[in-house]
């Protein structure tokens, strides 16, 4: 459940600590086995047409008005959750006993099933729990307890689906659900295409429909539809007007996979130093070991990679006192063996090396297709948006360097990150968002060793945010730090580290999030929040529930919540 702001103990820290001590002793070489690639997006030119804003579509949009039925029109029921639109050869009726057909509650044993209606089980975004039980959850819907919010066509459907709630659902209007929830702190069902970005998704039985792996054969808030009657008059009705016809009576689905996108972005990258030479021991692929499965199944992946490749390289130094950094180009290898779809380069380290490995490292993108942002061959270039496109999702990631100097050195005729030009970015960002695309804005910003985001940091992401873009994230924190919803978007100002060696510097830097954010047909539903936990200076693996919720808590209090 949410929890209120508290006063914390907090302590800053240098932005690239080195290590104290050399890592543990490490065991001979584990190489992790590679997997198949998920498909990969479409990386988009720049747009010469000009398309639909992005809008938050309504829970229930009006459906197109049927004709006026024919003086012979077949009597149908329709069950009250579905929006039809009926040809004249069929005139609706209010009870079911006047009908010759009915539209109504079941599945396949019945007969052709006309539509399939996913439902999502939601609470307040800072809520701990992520999942309950069918069957605790049938219990809840059956009993006067805890309210449960609804709207009235989904209180239809889950009263033929588990009969009479037995008081605990509350029936609200559409449009005032998420607030009441928010305002009681209560959970809620609702239709797929009504989520956005304020609700958390509950799994039930370990199923949620915001995964691109879920199954709504094992989900228990699928609900279906078949059309029934005499047999040959429903044959007939379906050869017309079935789901498979051009001109169906009501949608087939309110969940179609083929609309939706899952896009994985991650904090700071640097395979350096201590993270280096544990590739070196145990395997260039060993710190994607335990998340790797995590990272390779998003449709879009993102990195931030702030440090450039180098053929002439040393062999890292664990203990390393400077923090002048390059991978051996070797190290590619991890970026590729998690399916990496597209590179931020607004990091602080991008030139240490100098221009020629800056060009590189560009080079060596190109080769593998991966766009690339917020740093380049030189500024104009650099500070353009990458833009991709996956199940008809057109994306744009834009970027740059907040601290700008000598941390963005990218200029007219040099390459490097790109500063922070915000009366350009917020303009470009108004006008990619005018043209359709989902921009998602990242910043390399200041560094603090905090849970809550400090106020530097909030009118630069806040700008963002009111520009258009639908996700705000920050890149630069090496702490986990809080959340916030501003016009609209969803702003998290730090994830943490994805592949760093800041293992024991304080609790804060062995934890960090993956951010699994989800689109469905041009619009933003919400987010997965994964969370990671430091084993070593290369490795992480997914928190254990205890650990989770932990940093939950602690996360979402410093977000004032």
């Amino acid at each position: 459940m949410r929890f209120r702001a508290a006063p914390l103990v907090l302590f800053a820290l240098a932005a690239c600590v080195p290590q104290t001590g050399p890592p543990p002793f490490l065991p001979p070489p584990i190489v992790t086995a590679g997997q198949a690639e998920p498909g990969s997006p479409t990386v988009l030119p720049n747009p010469a047409a000009t398309l639909t804003p992005f809008q938050p579509l309504p829970p229930d949009p009006t459906p197109t008005a049927s004709p006026e039925p024919g003086e012979n029109a077949i009597p149908i029921w329709i069950h009250p959750s579905l929006d039809p639109v009926l040809p004249p050869v069929l005139a609706r009726v209010e009870s079911p006993g006047a009908a010759a057909l009915r539209l109504d509650f079941g599945g396949p044993e019945i007969g052709t099933v006309y539509a399939e209606r996913v439902y999502a089980l939601a609470a307040p975004f800072p809520t701990v729990a992520d999942g309950i039980s069918a069957s605790d959850l049938r219990a809840w819907w059956a009993d006067d307890g805890p309210t449960l919010l609804v709207d009235s066509r989904t209180a239809g459907a889950l009263t033929s689906l588990w009969g009479e709630s037995g008081g605990s659902a509350r029936v609200r209007p559409a449009g005032e659900l998420l607030q009441a929830a928010w305002d009681g702190d209560d959970w809620a069902v609702l239709p797929f295409g009504a989520l956005r970005p304020e609700w958390k998704v509950i799994a039930v039985d370990g199923q949620s429909p915001l995964s691109s792996a879920f199954d709504p054969d094992a989900y228990p808030l699928t609900v279906r539809f078949s059309l029934q009657g005499e047999a040959g008059l429903v044959q007939s009705i379906t050869a017309l007007f079935g789901p498979e016809t051009t001109q169906p009576l009501v949608a087939p689905a309110n969940r179609d996979p083929g609309k939706l996108t899952t896009v994985a972005m991650t904090g700071v990258t640097a395979l350096v130093r201590a993270t280096a030479h544990t590739m070196e021991q145990r395997g260039l692929v060993y710190p994607a070991r335990d998340i790797g499965d995590w990272l390779r199944t998003a449709d879009i992946l993102h990195i931030s990679n702030e440090v450039p490749f180098a053929e002439d390289c040393p062999f890292p130094n664990p203990v390393q006192q400077g923090v002048t950094f390059c991978s051996d180009p070797r190290y590619i290898e991890l970026l590729e063996e998690i399916g990496t779809d597209v590179v931020e380069l607004t990091g602080d380290h991008f030139h240490d090396w100098g221009a020629a490995a800056m060009l590189f490292t560009l080079d060596m993108y190109a080769e593998r297709g991966w766009p690339v942002y917020g740093g380049g061959a030189n500024f104009d270039t650099g500070k353009q948006a990458a833009l991709l496109e996956h199940n008809g999702n057109r994306f744009a990631f834009i970027g740059c360097n907040g601290k700008g100097g000598g941390f963005a050195q990218a200029g007219a005729s040099n390459p490097g990150s790109v500063h922070c030009d915000f009366e350009w970015l917020r303009a470009e960002t108004a006008r990619l968002t005018g043209e359709g695309y989902l921009v998602i804005a990242t910043f390399q910003h200041h560094e603090y060793y905090s849970y809550a985001a400090p106020a530097p940091m909030w009118a630069d992401f806040r700008g963002m945010a009111e520009a258009g873009a639908v996700v705000v994230s920050g890149s630069q924190a090496h702490h986990p730090h809080g959340f916030e919803f501003s016009a609209g978007a969803l702003i998290h100002y730090g994830l943490g580290n994805l592949f760093f060696d800041q293992l024991g510097i304080s609790p804060g830097t062995e934890q960090a999030f993956i951010d699994r954010h989800v689109f469905y047909d041009g619009r933003y539903l919400g987010v997965e929040l994964l969370t990671i936990r430091f084993e070593d200076f290369a490795r992480a693996r997914p928190m254990t529930p205890a650990e989770r919720e932990n940093l939950l808590r602690l996360v979402f209090s410093a977000s004032g919540w």
